[in-house]
């Protein structure tokens, strides 16, 4: 632990730079003019991961955005660690609510302020700084692959064709993933399950044009209203999906596996009052980590139509739009529930209206076995760091992914995040602590260490 305490003391300013150069880049994969961007993300990664050790890097096209690969084999009878990383990011908006411009990273009160500080530029930045760290003061243990991908944020469209394509190449014993969270800075955690993704965009057409809402309101069916009224029929007053056949494929968790998780520690009202709100919501019948970690979910992601402008317009809309998503669980298939809503949702829509739902992007959810010795590998490494055994947990969260990487390449993966829940990724200001990007790089190598000891 002294040579990796030194090193990073020693390299510390410039690991934070090279974050920095990274972060500035608007890797912006759901919106089509940064293109140009995810191409210098790429090209950035490839030049940085062989400053770091690698001995080959590449940027190889997909149908979407590229993906960097790198790889170091020291023996090929050694095990081989596959890392994941995205360099996506996701949109800024609304950006009158940032702080800071989020492509123009500061520290303040001890955290990175930038979009991408956290999810997953920091937290991917970590594992190249640690691959730096063991091939600089000669410690690698075993081979390392790296794999930094630029669609994550949008569903990952394309990595799973390309993954197929080079099978040969990605052959590991394990893949190594940082783009989750622990339960606090003093409380790490291993995240051993990940709910899966359905998400759609609904339109809603009434009149052929925008009409005056005095001389046809009240006449004319508005848009806006029924998909309002339509949307408040999918979930009922007990928390639960309405959508027929939705839970018919929920893996339902044993109350021995439920005590185990609620073992996490979990403040209710600190939870409440770090979102500023007076009462939670869900599922009856579960606890806030039970509705966010084992049930599925239902959401309106966004919801538009009309006149938004400034000051008043009286016009009774064409047409209203909603983006939704609905969390899934382990052996929940995301197309199958796809085809659920869609129908459903068009099936309830009164002949005053014309409804279309348009599938975006889903994957699976993923549990990770507890009894792999990749995952013995984490828990030893979190508690050299920590001082204390790390708690397994299931996030709310999803990486479609990472499904996808065991069907397509028969891969375990194991899920280290550091991130917190305070970083707001996703949101204005996302932030990541110093301390939280310093303790990966240091962890990460003592999962190596305890990995290839426990692959002999």
């Amino acid at each position: 632990m002294e040579h990796i305490n030194k090193y990073i003391e020693e390299n510390k300013d410039r690991f934070l730079e090279e974050l920095f150069g990274l972060i500035r880049i608007p890797s912006i994969s759901s919106i089509k003019s940064h293109k140009p961007d995810m191409y210098r993300a790429a090209e950035y990664l490839k030049e940085l991961l062989l400053k770091s050790g690698a001995d080959k890097a590449e940027v190889f096209e997909t149908e979407g955005n590229p993906v960097t690969y790198a790889e170091k084999i020291i023996d090929p009878a050694l095990p081989t660690v596959l890392v994941y990383s995205h360099m996506d990011v996701m949109p800024v908006d609304p950006i009158e609510k940032w702080n800071s411009d989020p492509f123009q990273p500061e520290i303040r009160d001890g955290k990175i302020f930038a979009r991408g500080a956290d999810d997953d530029k920091g937290q991917g930045m970590m594992h190249a700084k640690a691959f730096e760290l063991m091939v600089k003061t000669n410690t690698l243990p075993c081979n390392v692959k790296f794999m930094i991908e630029g669609e994550e944020e949008i569903g990952s469209p394309n990595l799973g064709h390309w993954c197929a394509a080079n099978k040969d190449m990605l052959k590991a014993d394990v893949i190594l993933v940082s783009d989750t969270s622990m339960i606090a800075r003093d409380t790490p955690s291993i995240t051993t399950g990940l709910r899966g993704l359905a998400y759609w965009q609904v339109e809603v057409t009434g009149p052929n044009k925008d009409l005056h809402s005095g001389i046809f309101g009240g006449s004319v069916a508005n848009p806006i209203n029924v998909l309002s009224k339509m949307i408040t029929q999918m979930v009922d007053e007990q928390g639960k999906v309405t959508i027929p056949g939705f839970y018919d494929d929920v893996l339902e968790v044993s109350a021995k596996e439920r005590e185990l998780l609620g073992r996490a520690p979990f403040n209710e009202e600190a939870y409440k009052k770090a979102i500023d709100v007076e009462e939670l919501a869900g599922e009856e019948g579960y606890t806030p980590s039970e509705r966010t970690g084992i049930r599925p979910s239902f959401d309106v992601c966004g919801i538009w139509g009309g006149y938004t402008g400034e000051g008043a317009k009286t016009v009774l809309p064409s047409k209203a739009f909603a983006k939704i998503s609905s969390r899934l669980v382990p052996n929940q298939n995301h197309e199958k529930i796809a085809v659920l809503f869609k129908n459903h949702f068009e099936s309830i829509a009164p002949k005053s209206v014309k409804v279309e739902v348009t599938s975006l992007h889903g994957g699976q959810g993923y549990v990770c076995p507890i009894d792999i010795p990749a995952y013995q590998a984490a828990e030893k490494a979190y508690q050299d760091t920590y001082g204390k055994r790390p708690v397994p947990i299931r996030s709310g969260g999803s990486i479609p992914i990472i499904s996808t990487f065991e069907e397509v390449l028969g891969i375990k993966t194991v899920l280290m995040g550091f991130g917190l829940e305070a970083d707001a990724i996703h949101s204005p200001n996302e932030n990541y602590p110093l301390e939280q990007f310093f303790n990966g790089i240091r962890t990460l190598p003592l999962f190596y260490k305890y990995f290839a000891e426990m692959s002999k």
